[in-house]
């Protein structure tokens, strides 16, 4: 098997093309109706079956939306490159805490937290399922997708679903062909193995004291705090993927904070190359791009 490590140093752009959009409920939940955008190429033909991207936005689980400038940014490009572009919304639990997510919201609330997180997304995951003949999706090319909050929990919705689930077997037909995670981390990255590791895009700023860039507590909180909550980041889930020769695309933001978190559409188009190359054309690559945190444009 022969694995190419790249290491690059690009900015480039992209435009877009028009999109057709509907919007659907894919669960209800308590008080909480928890819809999706699903973005579909306008020249669609009726006879296709187009991998399909699932967005879930960021916020801390305590804000953010499914129609914000990233969240119509990457489902907008999608389309352009023969995807189809979803984004969902879910149960922000933290809304209104007192606690907020910060070191002060206790351990066992951050995971329960990450836990029903998981669960609306492999929901929504399983409506797309479900409902791939009407929404026109190769059910074998889904690919998960988020930022923040939302990039913490499809990570581990991919890598930890044995974890936080008490009955993986519910889900057992979802299976993902790849991952786009902007300024998240996992529980824990010993849990990524040779059998489930995918293609994975992790985009993280070097100094991130929110979401460890590395190994390091959440929050950056102190270990006599209750919500002290060691987390494996991009950085260390890249060294998993080397490790496993697994395909990997880190691209790190040089000094950059939590605010590597907010897309950039530049960063698009290498992207879409690496999940082009690795999940159709069954390429092994392990790219490791910079980019310096002042040429990033918010």
């Amino acid at each position: 098997m022969k694995i190419i490590y790249i290491t690059i140093l690009i900015l480039i752009s992209f435009s877009t093309q028009a999109q057709h959009m509907k919007t659907f409920t894919y669960a209800t939940k308590g008080l909480d109706t928890l819809k999706m955008d699903v973005y579909t190429p306008k020249n669609i033909k009726s006879t296709d079956r187009l991998p399909v991207i699932i967005w879930m936005h960021g916020g801390g689980f305590s804000s953010g939306t499914r129609n914000g400038t990233d969240e119509k940014n990457i489902t907008e490009f999608a389309t352009t490159r023969g995807y189809i572009g979803v984004s969902i919304s879910y149960r922000l639990l933290r809304l209104g805490a007192d606690t907020g997510f910060g070191c002060n919201c206790p351990k066992e609330d951050k995971l329960f937290t990450f836990n029903q997180a998981v669960l609306d997304f492999l929901d929504a995951t399983n409506f797309i399922y479900q409902n791939s003949t009407m929404l026109q999706v190769d059910t074998t090319k889904i690919i998960a997708a988020g930022s923040s909050a939302g990039a913490e929990t499809i990570l581990n919705a991919v890598y930890m679903k044995s974890y936080f689930l008490s009955n993986p077997s519910d889900y057992k037909n979802i299976n993902f062909a790849g991952v786009i995670s902007y300024s998240g981390a996992l529980l824990d990255v010993n849990y990524i193995t040779d059998k489930n590791a995918i293609p994975t895009v992790l985009i993280h700023g070097d100094k991130d004291k929110v979401v460890p860039f590395g190994t390091a507590p959440h929050q950056n909180c102190h270990p006599t705090k209750s919500g002290y909550l060691m987390l494996d980041g991009s950085n260390t889930i890249a060294e998993k993927l080397k490790i496993l020769k697994k395909p990997y695309y880190l691209n790190i933001i040089t000094n950059g904070n939590h605010d590597a978190a907010n897309m950039q559409v530049e960063q698009l188009e290498s992207i879409f190359d690496f999940l082009s190359a690795t999940i159709f054309e069954n390429e092994i690559l392990q790219i490791t791009k910079y980019i310096a945190a002042k040429t990033i444009n918010h």
